[in-house]
């Protein structure tokens, strides 16, 4: 769940999703596991503070809730991988988008989700956002039902869900599926967290594959984007960290940025760097920069998208906040190693769905947001085979906001198929 920040810091301090309240004494974790099919053996890894080097620092709470998983599949797997560009069996009104490129030679391929599929706590604690929304829409049991019914549609081996807090529900369900799971809570107050859930038996039908899969959920409040910065700062970090331990395997990364396609946060992710002089760290996100945004049709929609801001050359952080943003006090610039593309940026979409830079319109929904907020990136080992594309506005609009009657979050799931780009078939 995702919401514009309220006009009155202060006012409404207590009703905001992510901030908790001794958000400068906890820390930011993190977590890594490695899971081998052929053994069933799992290691785990947790980074602290006395394990970085001495310019890094962790974040004060609430931090980014993140995991990693190391997935290793066998060279022969009993589940036979189908590709087709039959829709017959998707959800309604969402579409299967394929590459533009040939992508007939890829052999190994793996279906990945990534879903915020709102906290049962976060849905009850803020009725304000859910208020077009029919009681019965919000009610667990039927919104789980719902989320492992699309899920199934899917046929995916990775699941990246957040704001999970209730772990111990989807282990039961989707252990019937297949699949196995781990779960990393927040720390400070907050009840919700993330977790990763894959097939026992990952598709790999011409040799042995692994893949580092990570899930981020970043803090909301837009006025802390030096708190936001660090946590995808420290993530990423760790992701390029275990990449190489493992032997430099790829990476995939799914997650709630809370942060807009327009944002600085967008712009680290995808370049590889930022000077936080450019930027205001209250607008970092682009959460507040046309939080007003209610389209009322698909071109209004592509212009909200375009605005800008005219903003001063340069901005000043304290240096508590470059500390928190770059790992170093007086240190304004901040860079990652891994190279990420943005799966759906990767596929030609709908003027309908995607916005002028070809990411999705919307992957939220609310009585306070309607955007993008949501992404699956990955390393350039691999490469977007298709995409399931979102909804048009029009359609969300008719809803009057998420969760509905076909859709049992405020999120909408993204889902893409990605294959490894050294899979040739005949080489």
């Amino acid at each position: 769940m995702t919401g514009v920040h309220p006009p009155s810091r202060a006012a409404n301090r207590s009703k905001r999703k992510h901030l908790s309240s001794n958000e400068e004494q906890s820390q930011s974790q993190s977590q890594s596991q490695c899971s081998n099919s052929h053994t069933k053996r799992r290691r785990v890894a947790s980074s602290s503070s006395s394990s970085k080097p001495k310019t890094l620092t962790t974040i004060p709470d609430p931090p980014t809730t993140n995991q990693f998983q190391h997935l290793h599949s066998s060279s022969r797997s009993r589940r036979k991988h189908r590709d087709t560009k039959s829709n017959a069996t998707e959800p309604s009104n969402r579409k299967w988008v394929f590459s533009s490129r040939d992508c007939s030679s890829y052999q190994d391929k793996v279906v990945v989700v990534s879903y915020n599929i709102l906290g049962v706590e976060n849905a009850s604690k803020h009725p304000n956002l859910y208020y077009n929304v029919p009681r019965k829409f919000l009610d667990w049991d039927r919104r789980k039902s719902l989320i492992r019914k699309e899920i199934n549609h899917y046929n995916a081996s990775i699941l990246c869900f957040q704001e999970v807090d209730r772990f111990d529900d989807l282990e039961d369900l989707y252990r019937k599926d297949g699949f196995v799971g781990i779960y990393k809570a927040r720390t400070g107050e907050a009840c919700d967290g993330c977790a990763i859930f894959w097939k026992d038996k990952l598709s790999a039908p011409t040799q042995s594959r692994r893949l580092l899969v990570g899930n981020i959920h970043v803090l909301f409040n837009p006025n802390r984007g030096d708190i936001k910065l660090g946590q995808v700062r420290l993530f990423l970090e760790k992701a390029y960290e275990l990449s190489q331990e493992w032997g430099n395997i790829p990476v995939i990364i799914g997650g709630d940025l809370n942060s807009k396609p327009q944002s600085a946060i967008y712009q680290f992710l995808a370049s590889s760097k930022l000077d936080t002089q450019l930027h205001d760290r209250r607008k970092i996100s682009g959460q507040l920069e046309g939080r007003d945004f209610r389209p009322q049709n698909e071109n209004t929609a592509r212009w909200n998208v375009l605005i800008s801001i005219p903003r001063p050359l340069l901005y000043r952080w304290s240096d508590e906040e470059l500390r928190l943003a770059t790992g170093c006090g007086g240190v304004t610039h901040v860079e990652h190693q891994l190279k990420l593309c943005s799966a759906y940026l990767g596929v030609p979409g709908s003027s309908r769905t995607r916005d002028n830079h070809g990411e999705p319109l919307a992957t939220s929904y609310h009585s306070k947001f309607l955007g993008t907020v949501d992404y699956i990136w990955h390393t350039e080992e691999l490469v977007p085979v298709r995409v399931l594309e979102t909804l048009p506005i029009d359609i969300l609009r008719r809803n009057g906001g998420l969760p509905s009657e076909k859709w049992g979050s405020d999120h909408l799931a993204l889902v893409c198929e990605l294959a490894f780009a050294d899979d040739v078939k005949g080489t």
